[in-house]
């Protein structure tokens, strides 16, 4: 976590240094997942909004660093006893990637990009049957990762991204036989965001 701030302030000093540098604030929409590896277990989307802040650095290749706060999680449902367990995780989420404009006009841009995302965690909670209580963190990891491919496009000062980031580690950390194997989740979401560089 101290590589990723330190990596990411380094960034923000070097896109100062040589004037090519964009930041702004942004606000969007998430649909989250939390998949598992059991197969009697239904999964199900929760939506949510995120709001925060990206720094741009660079021009044709560019590396863009982003400080987001939301809300991820989903919905289990057991098949055979139609259980139904909601859960929610509030994070700052600090994603870092490396893009590259394949369409690059003055007005408008075309751009695809890839990275990783760090997910901290600041509250977690299940609700079972309406009744909600707080995750234990023995058995709910705190820190989550994740990859995350995408695709966007500027327009004046406006940045619209649309973007999929995938679970690198399990959200789970407990040791709990569900139909004879041990029960694992990753944390995954689509996530869209318009931001405007005010810079």
């Amino acid at each position: 976590m101290k590589k990723l701030i330190f990596l990411t302030v380094a960034l923000f000093a070097s896109g100062v240094m040589f004037g090519q540098f964009h930041i702004g604030p942004q606000i969007g929409f998430t649909s989250s997942k939390l998949t598992t590896n059991q197969n009697d277990i239904k999964t199900s989307f929760k939506s949510n909004f995120v709001f925060g802040a990206f720094a741009r650095i660079g021009e044709k290749l560019y590396v863009q660093p982003e400080i987001n706060w939301l809300t991820q999680g989903g919905i289990w449902k057991d098949k055979v006893t139609n259980e139904e367990v909601e859960m929610t995780y509030k994070t700052i989420q600090i994603p870092v990637s490396v893009g590259y404009k394949l369409i690059d006009m003055k007005v408008v841009n075309v751009r695809v990009f890839g990275g990783v995302a760090a997910n901290i965690a600041t509250d977690k909670k299940m609700k079972i049957n309406d009744i909600t209580q707080p995750l234990e963190d023995a058995d709910w990891s705190n820190m989550v990762w994740q990859y995350q491919v995408g695709a966007g496009v500027d327009v004046l000062m406006f940045a619209l991204d649309i973007k999929y980031m995938g679970g690198l580690n399990n959200l789970y950390k407990g040791d709990v036989q569900y139909d004879g194997k041990t029960l694992s989740t990753k944390s995954n979401l689509f996530m869209v965001t318009l931001g405007w560089k005010i810079f």
